[in-house]
């Protein structure tokens, strides 16, 4: 990197002497990302965003970083902005900026006064397509710059947490322009959210903590596909699992797949790990925090840090110390210690480096695959929710398996016509 590259980039980011660091970690990621490598080589062609502005707000890391080439690459002029204050990887994030020259706006452990400045500054390009990973770019657009709406044909939204605020947004007939939800993407939450989510999750408790799973009581708090993957994996490590739940569908699930399910208010008295990944608030409360051991570990892996309420916590607490990097303890009046890793935030991103590669190839392949039918499609869609089109699912699958040597077979003209007729049966 040349002094004068160093000087001149777009954005703010922490460090600019980082971005040798982090072009070595986006190479090392795409090569476990053979799906978009192969979509950014038909976008380098075609051009789908040619003179389309994007404003993405995502997790700034080198997988992501593979995405937002891929975008460029097909043309788009797209400015990144971070989607969690801890999960940016600085060095990524320098990349970005100084080799790629792409506007960032990332600090990792940015204030939150800070992000939402990052926020202000990554839509003021005027975007027409906005890439969201839990909706804060579409709730900074619906509140504070409606100015802006104007010219946004589309959007797409990565999380379970983003989707569930936009459908509240569209079923309160205030959604202004149409937005995919890549999340409800089958190649999305079967993968992404239960091996990416199940595998990330434990790797960031164990770097924080350098704890054994096995034989502990680990409490997962929600039985979706993250959660799903969080039981599966705590348990193949050897730990007792407890689920709670609210619905009973999924904790029915749960009771068959073999863990104990169990309210809240049970659990806490016995769990020794507890992982929250709802989407929701407040799940671990100040009645949990009543009852828990002295030493239980709280983590969360939904998408915002409102799921164990810290405001409580802090309430109860006579003094807070940090432990070890991303470990905080609060010693309690009563004497117990109750231990919080991330500040509540993503444990996957803020205390390691988040879903695999491999992982994210198919997430991001979505998010580009999406993004490239938003732009195509906009003008036939009403401001809603709509799910990732099956084609486009199914050819991610199709380029995940050609890219892992492995060949599937297909239906004969007979199948077929047996599938398409109601006439054939029993003889």
């Amino acid at each position: 990197m040349t002094t004068q590259q160093a000087r001149n980039y777009s954005g703010d980011i922490a460090n600019p002497g980082l971005a040798r660091e982090g072009v070595q970690r986006i190479e090392w990621a795409a090569r476990e990302m053979p799906v978009m490598r192969q979509i950014r080589e038909r976008f380098v062609k075609e051009q789908p965003f040619r003179g389309i502005r994007m404003t993405a707000c995502l997790h700034v890391t080198s997988e992501t970083a593979n995405l937002i080439l891929a975008l460029r690459d097909g043309g788009a002029d797209v400015r990144l902005t971070a989607s969690n204050p801890l999960s940016t990887q600085d060095e990524v994030a320098a990349a970005l900026a100084v080799e790629y020259g792409i506007a960032t706006y990332a600090i990792k452990g940015e204030s939150t006064e800070t992000y939402n400045r990052h926020l202000e500054e990554a839509v003021g390009h005027r975007p027409h397509l906005t890439m969201d990973d839990g909706a804060d770019v579409v709730a900074l657009l619906h509140r504070g710059r409606r100015d802006l709406l104007e010219g946004i044909v589309g959007g797409t939204e990565e999380t379970t947490t983003g989707v569930i605020r936009l459908k509240a947004l569209a079923k309160q007939g205030k959604l202004e322009y149409p937005i995919v939800a890549v999340n409800e993407a089958n190649t999305k939450h079967f993968f992404d959210n239960r091996y990416g989510t199940g595998q990330s999750t434990l790797d960031g408790i164990i770097r924080a903590t350098n704890i054994l799973f096995a034989g502990k009581n680990v409490v997962v708090c929600g039985y979706g596909w993250c959660g799903k993957g969080v039981a599966m994996r705590a348990k193949g490590l050897g730990a007792q699992v407890i689920v709670t739940e609210v619905e009973p569908l999924r904790a029915l699930e749960a009771v068959m797949d073999g863990f104990r399910v169990m309210p809240i208010a049970d659990a806490a008295p016995a769990g020794d790990i507890f992982i929250t990944v709802t989407g929701d608030v407040n799940v671990i409360d100040r009645a949990s925090f009543a009852s828990m051991k002295s030493g239980a570990i709280m983590a969360n892996s939904g998408h915002f840090d409102a799921e164990i309420n810290l405001k409580a916590l802090d309430e109860m607490a006579e003094s807070r110390r940090a432990l070890r990097p991303f470990v905080e303890e609060y010693r309690l009046m009563d004497g117990r210690a109750l231990v919080v890793l991330a500040e509540g935030r993503l444990v996957n991103l803020g205390a390691a480096e988040g879903h695999p590669a491999s992982v994210m190839d198919m997430s991001f392949a979505n998010q580009a695959l999406s993004a490239e039918y938003m732009v195509r499609e906009s003008k036939n869609l009403k401001p809603d929710v709509y799910d990732v089109p099956k084609v486009i699912d199914d050819e991610v699958a199709r380029l995940k398996l050609e890219a892992m040597g492995v060949r599937i077979d297909t239906l004969t003209e007979e199948q077929e016509r047996y599938l398409n007729s109601w006439e054939l049966g029993t003889d």
